[in-house]
């Protein structure tokens, strides 16, 4: 008679055993996760161009499995010819862009008592308001913010702190680029070496979350380029067709990439054109047509378009999805906003896999 093996049951010795293993496993695997969020909260600008750089490697990589499918190319052929496309296109934004923002904000340093008396003409009018019990009108309301902001970056550490941000703004952008190169050359090797941080027992549920996973996220930032699309579409119509501001399709352009960074993208974007439209205000009506236009874009973006494009592409409730953004700002900052949907979807789509539900 030939000897068979003996297979043991989950009732047996050898079977406890296994339920051990990977039970501990799965312990070391939360808490490196756990970990792993504490670092990112205290790391998270150092974070932030590996984030953005990932994110944009992740929606450009069906790009460069189409090119390589049509081509026939090697993958990486595909993968530098969309990084090229890129930092072209990156680089006429910032040479039509910059030398733009550079001319307004050397305007506005220049004329800023100017600025802040229209400003404060188009809200107050000819009146006077007391502050601090003493009455002022528009112009000595202007003179004294202005002394104020001069005297606040006048200040040796505020000087050094916007010279620390803007080399730090600097030395990211090319780190993004350089991340990115790597991000769109090393994609797939860069996903098996996620899947093989996961314990082997957990590998295959690893992969069943994914392939539901992966079409889901597509919807959602597909959702979010729809977003960006109509936001500088609209921003542009708004800002340089009806109200006539110059820089029209720099600000709209502006106006789409912040709006890809919700809560704070919005309000920036809106700070920044107000202060052009006051700027070149020749009377109330421009300020009066800036606000009316900021308020329809916002409520057309928050009301209409964002929850509909996001949370149908998502599957997401819009109040999940405001409270992700809330809860990733408060807790990681701007890594936090970027990645909030993701993760949650993530999670959703892990509880669905690992109960059998159809997400």
């Amino acid at each position: 008679m030939s000897a068979r093996p003996i297979e043991r049951r989950d009732g047996e010795p050898g079977g406890d055993a296994k339920r051990v293993e990977a039970a501990s496993n799965r312990t070391t695997l939360y808490v490196a996760l756990a970990v792993a969020a504490v670092i990112a909260h205290e790391l998270q600008w150092v974070l932030l161009p590996f984030v953005i750089s990932g994110l944009v490697a992740y929606i450009c990589t069906p790009l460069i499995d189409w090119l390589t499918a049509r081509s026939g190319a090697p993958r990486f052929v595909a993968a530098i010819a969309c990084f090229l496309a890129l930092f072209i296109a990156a680089a006429i934004f910032a040479a039509f862009g910059i030398p733009s923002l550079v001319r307004e904000l050397a305007h506005l340093t220049t004329d800023l008592q100017g600025t802040l008396e229209r400003l404060a003409k188009a809200a107050i009018g000819g009146r006077t308001v007391a502050f601090f019990g003493q009455p002022l009108n528009a112009q000595q309301l202007a003179t004294a913010g202005a002394a104020d902001i001069r005297q606040w970056i006048g200040q040796t550490s505020r000087i050094a702190t916007l010279g620390s941000m803007a080399f730090a703004a600097a030395f990211g952008a090319i780190l993004l680029f350089v991340l990115l190169f790597y991000f769109l050359i090393s994609g797939p090797s860069l996903a098996r070496g996620a899947l093989w941080l996961f314990p082997s027992a957990d590998r295959p549920f690893a992969r069943a979350v994914w392939r539901r996973l992966d079409p889901v996220l597509k919807r959602y930032f597909i959702g979010v380029i729809l977003i960006l699309v109509y936001a500088t579409v609209a921003a542009y119509i708004g800002l340089g067709l009806v109200l006539g501001i110059k820089h029209a399709a720099f600000l709209a352009f502006l106006t789409g990439i912040l709006e890809i960074i919700p809560v704070i993208g919005p309000g920036a974007s809106a700070a920044i054109g107000g202060l052009a439209a006051v700027h070149y205000a020749k009377g109330i009506g421009l300020i009066l047509g800036y606000a009316i236009y900021a308020v329809a874009l916002r409520i057309s973006i928050d009301q209409i378009l964002g929850p509909v494009a996001l949370g149908t592409a998502a599957r997401l409730h819009p109040v999940l999805i405001i409270f992700c953004f809330l809860a990733g700002g408060v807790l990681f900052g701007l890594p936090g906003i970027l990645l909030a949907v993701p993760v949650a979807l993530t999670v959703r789509t892990a509880l669905a896999v690992s109960r059998g539900e159809i997400a």
